[in-house]
């Protein structure tokens, strides 16, 4: 058995702006699928709007996100999650770092820390907050 387990993000109108930056950052495939595509159509105004949406790389990356409808509550509240980052290479590394710190702002710096030669926190222009670190061993 395999398993895997993907970050879905929730947006109020942004999700297809979103994955197209996230795919700019990561490389991969996007796919999306609007309320109209799925006849899912609750208010005109947002049949264009992402139903379901996933940018999918072979290297790994995968995220989904969608556009939470007007007939839902939808409160992004202040960083409920962190979308975590990891690889083995520092070179890899500062190009997510660089692209997700485009129009976003910096919450920790690019430095080495207690737990990685190389840790970093951003929040993007979209407001979800990305950690990005070099992976290391740990005993145990």
């Amino acid at each position: 058995m395999s398993l895997k387990t993907t970050t879905h993000l929730n947006f109020r109108g942004q999700a297809k702006q979103a994955l197209g930056f996230y795919q700019s950052v990561f490389g991969g495939n996007i796919a999306l699928v609007t309320y109209r595509d799925a006849h899912a159509v609750q208010l005109e105004a947002e049949a264009d709007q992402i139903l379901w949406g996933q940018v999918a790389s072979s290297e790994g990356f995968r995220i989904m996100a969608y556009d939470v409808p007007a007939s839902l509550p939808h409160d992004q509240g202040v960083i409920p999650f962190f979308v975590s980052i990891r690889v083995t290479d520092q070179a890899e590394l500062k190009g997510y770092w660089n692209g997700l710190c485009d129009g976003g702002v910096v919450v920790a710096d690019l430095a080495p820390s207690g737990w990685s030669p190389l840790y970093g926190m951003v929040r993007d222009r979209f407001g979800v907050t990305w950690v990005l670190d070099i992976e290391v061993a740990y005993g145990g």
